[in-house]
């Protein structure tokens, strides 16, 4: 077995014990007859626009992600938009969120760039996830005192997102600089292993030029304040379903409040699909709003479902009908 291999491997079994260990958490006080109430006195309708919001979020990722691959080549958003359920698709199935290497890998094959310099951009992109959800934090936390777990899990991401940033301004900066020394540190490797890693890293650097122009940068802010307003109004809409509204008086400030732990609880490793973790982070997270437990686990598993069921699927299919396209090519 490959070292890589064996490591996927680890990581799966860790993931798939991690789950286990939340799922029992979750569970451990819960009466299944009062979650069973739950889920059959929702209303199922509202299901159907929670689901299309999340589809009109997927889209929007997709042409944002467009502006991060402009420097590279311009690619169609439609492409973008089935490698990105290609990726949502892979990280239901695979640990560790190895689906942003699969629609890396698509975007990659199908026009013809490196996959690392895609890779980059997707990395980008996520940083920008990270410093949107910082600022809903900052902004949250006058209306709504977070728990301390919660506000040290954002210094974490705050820390991790400023180590890459100082990375990405002396790459800007200091480029010269930045590169000698990171040769000069690869050069300590054996040959063969610093020969791939340079390689490995200098399309990534490729693909972290990014955008050109002033506008672009003011775009992507615009998308991505929309891409995280479609996130507040799916746990909205949902809250409605499950009459959390009028029921428990939650509000907007709930939503954003659950929106917050629940990102959280996809960065916790976990097996494929955020199982476990999200479910009792969700769970949680209403119950700080005075909801039982029977109906915030209810409510979990709905949003889980509905935010990895119907991408996870149509990525399926797409990523099917990659394949087939791939064998017609080569007959």
């Amino acid at each position: 077995m490959s070292e890589n291999k064996r490591g996927n491997s680890i990581k799966l079994v860790l993931g798939i014990v991690i789950s286990i260990v939340f799922l029992y958490l979750a569970f451990g006080k819960i009466d299944l007859a009062k979650m069973k109430d739950a889920f059959l006195s929702a209303n199922y309708w509202l299901f159907i626009p929670a689901t299309l919001v999340m589809f009109v979020a997927h889209w929007l990722r997709s042409v944002r992600w467009r502006y991060f691959l402009k420097s590279i080549k311009t690619v169609r958003v439609t492409r973008l938009f089935s490698a990105t359920l290609i990726g949502y698709m892979g990280n239901a199935v695979l640990p560790a969120h190895l689906g942003e290497v699969f629609r890396a890998n698509v975007v990659g094959r199908n026009e013809r760039i490196p996959t690392s310099s895609v890779l980059a951009t997707v990395v980008i992109e996520r940083i920008i996830d990270v410093l949107t959800l910082l600022i809903i934090m900052l902004v949250v936390v006058f209306a709504y005192p977070f728990p301390e777990w919660v506000t040290l899990s954002g210094y974490i991401m705050f820390a991790g997102v400023a180590g890459l940033f100082l990375f990405l301004f002396l790459l800007k900066q200091q480029h010269k600089l930045t590169i000698s020394l990171m040769t000069f540190s690869l050069n300590l490797l054996p040959q063969k292993i610093s020969k791939k890693l340079k390689e490995l890293i200098y399309t990534f650097i490729d693909g972290l030029n990014g955008m050109k122009k002033k506008r672009d940068y003011l775009k992507v802010l615009v998308y991505s304040l929309f891409i995280w307003f479609c996130y507040w109004l799916f746990f909205y809409i949902l809250f409605y379903s499950f009459d959390l509204v009028e029921g428990y008086n939650l509000n907007a400030v709930s939503s954003l409040v659950l929106l917050v732990i629940t990102t959280i609880s996809v960065v916790v490793p976990s097996s494929p699909g955020y199982v476990g973790t999200y479910h009792f982070l969700c769970m949680k997270s209403l119950v700080l709003f005075g909801v039982p437990e029977e109906v915030g686990l209810s409510y979990a598993f709905v949003a889980h479902g509905i935010s990895t069921i119907p991408p996870a699927i149509v990525g399926f299919v797409l990523a099917w009908k990659e394949g087939i396209n791939r064998l017609s090519q080569k007959e």
